[in-house]
C-alpha cells in the first residue's frame, strides 16, 4: 500500500468527559465492533471479574475510574483507529490536556441524565482552542433523563459548540424503542439486551410511510415525525468541513453499556474524521505526507510491566515513516537514538512494530533520554510546541517513611514525575522535596505506586503555596535580580529540569512580588 494511503486509512482520536459519563465502556464497545475484543469488560462490577481493557493499572481497577490515559490501536473496515482514553477525572486532566495536542478529533461524551458537566466545560474549551474536530456522543439513553432538544440547547450554550444531530432518540429511558439515524436513513430498533453485538436495524427511507407506525407504535411515531421535523428546521445540515474545521459538532445518541448506536457513531466516524493532520512546529508547519520523519513525545509511562521496571516514551508520529533499528535525531539532547524495539499498543498489551506511519503512536523503551515535549526527527532540528507544564494547585512536603529504603524512593519520585503526572520542586534553602499536582487525588496515586511498583512509603506534610511561577528575569546579573533571589529565599525552588520557580504564599504577596520587580517575568506554565 502506497504511503499516501497508509495515511488516509488512519484515524486518531481522543475521548473525553467528565467522570462516569461512560468514556472507558464506550471505548470498550468501539473495541468490541472492532473486533479488537471478544468480550466487553466492566468498569466497575462486583459480578464481572473481567475489568474494561483500557483501565490496565491495578490503582484504577480498584478506584473504578482511569488515572492514566491508555491506547488502542484496531483495525475497522480496512481503517486503522488509534483510541486514546483520557482520564474524565478532574485530578489527572494535565494528562488529558497533554493527549489533547496527539490527537486528530475528539468524541466528547455527555451523560443524558447529567447533561454537560464542568470536567467537559474544560476539555472542551481546549478542543474549541485548537480548532480540534468534535463528535458528541450522549450516553445511557436507557435510563431517565433530560430531554434531547433541552441537552442539544446545553451543549451549544454551555461549550460554545454548533451542533447537528445525525441521530435522534425514539423516547427515552422506560419508553426507549430506539434510534432513528438520520444519517443512513434507518431506524435502529433497542432490545435492551447487552450481549447483542449489533440490534436490528430497519431501512426507512420514507418517514411518511406507515411502515415505520407497524415499527414503533403509532404514538411514538407521530412523535417521531415531530421531533424530526423540529431538528430539520432548527438545525444546519451537516457539513463535513465545518465539521473539520471544527466549527459544527454532529451529535449521536445510545447507550454504550447496552452497545447501542455504538456502530452508528464507528460508522460514521470513520467516514468523516480527519485522517492525520499537519502540526505546527517552532521553525514551520510539517505536513503528514512529507517523506521525513518527525514526531514528539506526548506521554511517559513508567512501569507499564512492574516485573521489568520497563518505562516507555510515547510518540506521536506527524510525518514520515518511523523504521526499527534506524537512528533518529533527538532535538533538545541533539544526539541520534535507535530503537530495535518500537511497540504499538493495545491497553498494557504491546507488539513490536517494524515500520509506523502518521497519525499513529508508537511507544519507546526509554532508559531517562525522554521528557514530555520531546521531538524525534530524520535529522531536521525542529521542535513541536504546545506541551506545557502548567502551575500546580496543591503542594505538599514529600518525606520518606522508610529510611532503608531511600534509593528506591528517589528513582520512584524520579521516574513518576517524569510522566507529569505530578512535579517535583526542591526548595533552595533547605533541600527538601515539594510535590506539586494539579488534583489531590494524584497524592494518592503517588504513595500507592510508590509502595507497590518500587517498595518504597513516603509521607506527606502540607505547605501552604498559593501558585508556583517560573521566574524568567530579564537580566540574571542585575542587582535587582540578585535583590529577589535575597529577600524570596525562602520561596525560590528549582524544578526537575534546574528551572528557578517561586513558591508564591498568597495571591496578594505575588502582585506585590510582580509590582517590586517589574524586570523579572513570573509565568504560570513552564513552556515559556
Amino acid at each position: 500500500m502506497k504511503f499516501i494511503d497508509e495515511i488516509k486509512r488512519r484515524r486518531t482520536f481522543g475521548i473525553i468527559s467528565h467522570p462516569d459519563a461512560g468514556k472507558t465502556t464506550l471505548t470498550e464497545k468501539l473495541l468490541l465492533f472492532g473486533g479488537a475484543i471478544q468480550e466487553a469488560g466492566a468498569v466497575k462490577s462486583n459480578k464481572i471479574k473481567k475489568g474494561a481493557t483500557s483501565d490496565f493499572m491495578e490503582i484504577e481497577r480498584q478506584r473504578g475510574i482511569s488515572v492514566a490515559t491508555s491506547v488502542l490501536a484496531f483495525e475497522y473496515k480496512d481503517i486503522k483507529i488509534n483510541i486514546l482514553d483520557t482520564p474524565g477525572h478532574k485530578d489527572f486532566a494535565e494528562d488529558t490536556f497533554r493527549t489533547l495536542t496527539a490527537v486528530d478529533s475528539v468524541i466528547v461524551v455527555i451523560d443524558v441524565a447529567k447533561g454537560v458537566e464542568e470536567q467537559t466545560e474544560k476539555l472542551v474549551s481546549v478542543c474549541r482552542m485548537r480548532n480540534i474536530p468534535m463528535i458528541v456522543f450522549i450516553n445511557k439513553l436507557d435510563r431517565e433523563g433530560k430531554d434531547a432538544f433541552e441537552l442539544l440547547d446545553e451543549i451549544e450554550q454551555k461549550l460554545g459548540l454548533k451542533v447537528t444531530p445525525l441521530s435522534f432518540p425514539i423516547g427515552m429511558g422506560y419508553d426507549f424503542k430506539g434510534i432513528y439515524n438520520i444519517w443512513e436513513k434507518n431506524v435502529n430498533l433497542f432490545s435492551g439486551d447487552s450481549r447483542k453485538n449489533i440490534e436490528e436495524t430497519i431501512e426507512i427511507s420514507d418517514l411518511s410511510s406507515n411502515e415505520l407506525n407497524s415499527i414503533i407504535g403509532d404514538t411514538a411515531a407521530e412523535d417521531l415525525r415531530g421531533e424530526l421535523e423540529l431538528v430539520d428546521g432548527v438545525y444546519p445540515s451537516f457539513d463535513p468541513e465545518a465539521y473539520q474545521d471544527g466549527t459544527l459538532q454532529p451529535v449521536f445518541f445510545g447507550s454504550a453499556l447496552n452497545n447501542f448506536g455504538v456502530r452508528e457513531l464507528l460508522d460514521c466516524f470513520i467516514n468523516i474524521a480527519p485522517f492525520p493532520r499537519a502540526k505546527e512546529s517552532d521553525t514551520r508547519i510539517v505536513a503528514p505526507d512529507e517523506e521525513k520523519f518527525t514526531g514528539f513525545v506526548f506521554k511517559i509511562h513508567a512501569n507499564m510491566d512492574p516485573k521489568h521496571r520497563d518505562r516507555l516514551a510515547f510518540i506521536k508520529i506527524v510525518s514520515g515513516t518511523f523504521e526499527r533499528n534506524v537512528p533518529y535525531l533527538h532535538t533538545r539532547l541533539n544526539k541520534k537514538l535507535k530503537f530495535s524495539s518500537p511497540n504499538a499498543f493495545f491497553a498494557e498489551k504491546k507488539q513490536i512494530v517494524d515500520i509506523s506511519y502518521p497519525g499513529d503512536i508508537v511507544g519507546l523503551h526509554d532508559t531517562g533520554n525522554f521528557k514530555i515535549g520531546d521531538t524525534l526527527t530524520s535529522g531536521e532540528k525542529l521542535l513541536y510546541k504546545g506541551i506545557p507544564s502548567f502551575s500546580p494547585e496543591h503542594f505538599r512536603y514529600i518525606n520518606n517513611a522508610d529510611p532503608m529504603k531511600s534509593k528506591q524512593l528517589a528513582k520512584g519520585i524520579d521516574q513518576l514525575m517524569d510522566e507529569g503526572v505530578a512535579q517535583l520542586f526542591t526548595l533552595e534553602f533547605n533541600n527538601r522535596k515539594v510535590i506539586g499536582t494539579v488534583g489531590a487525588l494524584q497524592y494518592e496515586v503517588i504513595q500507592y505506586r510508590l509502595e507497590h511498583e518500587y517498595g518504597a512509603k513516603c509521607t506527606y506534610e502540607n505547605l501552604n503555596v498559593h501558585k508556583a511561577c517560573w521566574v524568567d528575569p530579564k537580566d540574571d546579573k542585575s542587582d535587582e535580580f540578585k535583590e529577589f533571589k535575597r529577600i524570596k529565599s525562602k520561596f525560590l525552588a528549582v524544578d526537575k529540569h534546574g528551572q528557578l520557580v517561586f513558591l508564591a504564599d498568597s495571591y496578594f504577596s505575588l502582585q506585590m512580588t510582580e509590582q517590586k520587580f517589574p524586570n523579572i517575568t513570573f509565568h504560570s506554565t513552564s513552556e515559556f
